[in-house]
């Protein structure tokens, strides 16, 4: 029997997140306003980030398992940003405090600065909703 290969890792799936948020962002630095779209926008990219950072943590148990601890630490480090990206645009979202978006925006740039968005691949169905959904979260 030959080895058994997950062709849909964590760290594809981070990839897959990141591209997913570039293109966010880039949408969202062509709004001229905050409109239900742009919420939407905003509520799928603090889905995007929590899913980052519940794939870091996947990814580090996978290394210490093998013993490589310092691999597993370098890789929380990096990827630190992203849980706490995800509870600053929730908070924002939720409590409607559209003057601190530009600041919020501005610190995300650098993480995104090896994405090179020349055509956008995601659709409007991948952030349909998500501001809806992310109330209804809010309200549990």
């Amino acid at each position: 029997m030959g080895r058994v290969i997950n062709t849909d890792s964590t760290g594809k799936q981070r990839n897959q997140l990141m591209r997913t948020a570039a293109e966010l962002l880039r949408r969202l630095s062509q709004q001229q306003d905050i409109d239900d779209n742009a919420k939407d926008m905003l509520a799928a990219m603090v889905f995007c980030f929590r899913g980052i950072d519940e794939g870091i943590e996947q990814s580090a148990q996978a290394w210490e398992k093998r013993d490589y601890w310092m691999k597993a630490d370098e890789l929380r480090q990096r990827w630190f940003w992203a849980g706490g990206m995800a509870d600053d645009l929730k908070a924002l979202l939720v409590a409607e405090e559209w003057d601190r978006l530009p600041a919020v925006l501005a610190k995300l740039l650098p993480r995104f600065n090896e994405f090179k968005i020349t055509k956008f691949t995601r659709s409007e169905e991948v952030w349909a909703g998500s501001y809806a959904r992310l109330l209804r979260e809010q309200a549990r």
